[in-house]
């Protein structure tokens, strides 16, 4: 009896089994069109984000290019550890640290600001105008910018120029390094604010409208509805925006800091991603760039799910 109700369930168990994946088999081909478009997305991971992670195998080689990646000799963390024992990363760190906290600080609310006055516009044709030209800034190229910046700033620049006919003190602001930091955010805040409050726009677009009318019957005025319904609507968005900021904390970009910097800034100019444009490419130190890039990547994965776990703990869902 035993061995009959074995063999019994011994047939049914592999049917059983199967009928999952055939169920999902027949409901992929069902929608095999939508499959289908999810296609080019898939093949942008795979191509552009998967497979270069092969290069990262030259962060524990000593890389040379007539070898190749399959035949450079292994040296573990040897990169690592060059990176910890230059002198100047201490003050490379702190350069690209104080840069990325500038940017919270003042040139992530200055979006959120933004979006809420233009949110306050009633006139859809001006609120559409002032949408476009502060949206424009975003499609000039560093180059543009760093130049009407030289144009302006410079020791024979326009603003010296307005200075020396007013008999007034004149500057270079360029090569001043107090003035280093400051230049590159409020650049970064005129070309990139307009294209960042797209994102805070459309999560207030969201906004059921009988929360604003029930403020308005219970007595709140522009400026209380704009604290109690607006700002609480767009906090989940903040949060994710946020958490995606501090993975790139690391990250202060190489243009702009390329075109800024000279020789009277190079020390409170040089970034980590500067440092690693001069030792990884002019200096053809391959794996200590990927060793560097590797490094940052880690910590900025890091501040990712640290920032997440907190945002969770303050009552939001987090980006994950």
């Amino acid at each position: 009896m035993s061995s009959a109700i074995e063999e019994t369930v011994g047939r049914n168990v592999p049917a059983r089994l199967e009928r999952p994946a055939k169920s999902l088999l027949t409901r992929m081909w069902k929608m095999r069109f939508i499959y289908l478009l999810l296609l080019p997305g898939i093949a942008y991971f795979v191509i552009y984000k998967y497979v270069p992670m092969v290069g990262l195998m030259i962060a524990f080689q000593d890389y040379s290019a007539f070898t190749g990646i399959w035949h450079s000799d292994w040296v573990g963390f040897a990169h690592f550890k060059e990176i910890f024992n230059d002198p100047n990363i201490v003050q490379i760190l702190f350069n690209t640290l104080y840069l990325s906290l500038l940017q919270l600080l003042f040139a992530f609310p200055v979006g959120i600001l933004m979006a809420l006055m233009l949110n306050e516009l009633r006139s859809q044709s001006y609120k559409r105008s002032i949408q476009s030209i502060v949206y424009l800034p975003h499609f000039v190229s560093w180059i543009v910018v760093i130049g009407l910046v030289n144009t302006f700033l410079s020791e024979k620049g326009i603003v010296n120029s307005v200075l020396g006919l007013l008999h007034l003190p004149q500057s270079n602001l360029l090569t001043n390094p107090h003035w280093f930091m400051p230049l590159i955010l409020l650049e970064g805040v005129w070309k990139e604010t307009g294209w960042g409050t797209i994102i805070f726009l459309a999560a207030l677009s969201g906004i059921n409208n009988e929360l604003y009318e029930a403020a308005v019957v219970d007595g709140a005025n522009r400026m209380r509805l704009m604290w109690h319904v607006t700002l609480p609507a767009l906090r989940g968005t903040i949060a994710i925006l946020l958490i995606l900021q501090l993975g790139h904390v690391l990250d202060t970009g190489i243009e702009q800091i390329m075109l800024m910097i000279n020789a009277l800034t190079k020390d409170v100019g040089t970034t980590l991603d500067y440092y690693v444009y001069v030792k990884g490419i002019l200096n053809a130190d391959f794996s200590f760039s990927a060793a560097f890039g590797l490094f940052k990547s880690l910590i900025g994965l890091v501040l990712i799910l640290g920032a997440n776990r907190l945002v969770k703990k303050f009552g939001e869902e987090g980006a994950f």
